[in-house]
């Protein structure tokens, strides 16, 4: 059943009034399709992790190790999309104005030679303190 005019407005207004009051609990309020998207999937990779896992104990338990080898590679694979790092990004605040920014601003590439080169800066600066 839809809110009347007047049960809208007065919804709007003490969403404003929470806003103004308290902008951190009401930033905590919104629905984020993020925060759903990443339990989702970390539901269905749970899921095939311990599908995986059952088909690994019953290729076993009937000797066909083609079975368990499949089971190891539905665990592997429902890990893999549980914890996709990529997930991480879609948790977000919202502002005032009801747009999302980013949880943790984009981190700033390290360009200061190449992954050697660190390691033998890093390698002689432990060996000049005497390491």
């Amino acid at each position: 059943m839809p809110l009347s005019e007047h049960e809208q407005r007065l919804l709007d207004q003490m969403e404003q009034a929470l806003k103004v009051e308290d902008p951190k609990f009401a930033s905590h309020m919104v629905a984020h399709p993020g925060r759903s998207r990443l339990r989702r999937r970390i539901a269905v990779g749970v899921c095939g992790l311990v599908v995986g896992l059952g088909l690994v104990i019953v290729g076993m338990a009937i000797t066909q190790i083609w079975l368990g080898v499949v089971g190891f590679v539905v665990m592997v694979a429902g890990a893999a999309y549980a914890f996709k790092p990529a997930s991480l990004r879609d948790f977000g605040t919202v502002q005032d104005d009801g747009s999302v920014s980013a949880a943790h601003p984009k981190r700033q590439s390290r360009n200061n030679g190449s992954f050697m080169q660190r390691l033998e800066e890093r390698w002689d600066r432990r060996r000049g303190q005497g390491w």
